[in-house]
């Protein structure tokens, strides 16, 4: 159910048609720029997310050997 060769040239067609041959590299480049900065917003997204995960793990931990310190400290 993919998409085939008689589709896909029917859809170039068609924008072929609609934006005419003068247009058509100052589209394509532009909806190029679109998918890097989008592509690009992805990546950041994920980076901002494996930051936080980080950030979260090392506060964890830090109040995690800060309490077994303070349970230590009233054990003696």
């Amino acid at each position: 159910m993919g998409i085939g060769v008689w589709q896909i040239v029917l859809i170039l067609a068609i924008v072929l048609i609609i934006f005419g041959a003068g247009k058509l590299p100052k589209v394509m480049g532009d909806m190029g720029k679109g998918i890097k900065s989008f592509k690009a917003g992805i990546n950041e997204k994920e980076e901002d997310a494996a930051a936080s995960a980080k950030t979260i793990e090392n506060t964890t931990s830090a109040s995690v050997s800060s309490e077994s310190k303070d349970k230590d400290s009233v054990k003696s």
